[in-house]
């Protein structure tokens, strides 16, 4: 992963300072996005299981259920790097959506994993 950057807030220096990278795409309206929906969740399946997707998901506006953007978190050495795994959507790659990407930069926060050995379930928090 990049390299912590040297002008961060120094009461800042013990937290985590994980360094990824945010993609939020929109979608340019169109019924061929719902046609391609399937290749564009595999790919994201596949960026997981290779350990290059953090995170990813859609985002609803307040009071409503239809999502008006997605968001995903790559892990990538750089801005570069980053962008050309953005660009391999296949969403993007036929021109049903547009991104924009920026560095984020985990601070704070937790997560909570539960493994109950007797029946083998898990549970995420």
């Amino acid at each position: 992963m990049a390299d912590k950057p040297s002008n961060v807030d120094p009461s800042t220096l013990k937290f985590l300072g994980k360094e990824m990278y945010l993609v939020v795409t929109r979608p340019v309206r169109s019924p061929e996005i719902a046609k391609r929906l399937k290749d564009h969740l595999d790919h994201q399946v596949a960026l997981e299981k290779r350990g290059i997707m953090f995170a990813a998901g859609p985002l609803y506006p307040r009071g409503s259920d239809v999502p008006e953007a997605g968001m995903f978190v790559l892990r990538a050495n750089s801005f570069e790097e980053a962008d050309a795994i953005a660009k391999e959507d296949p969403l993007h790659k036929a021109g049903l959506r547009t991104y924009t990407l920026q560095k984020w930069r985990l601070n704070e926060g937790r997560i909570t994993v539960t493994v109950d050995f007797s029946d083998q379930t898990m549970k995420i928090d």
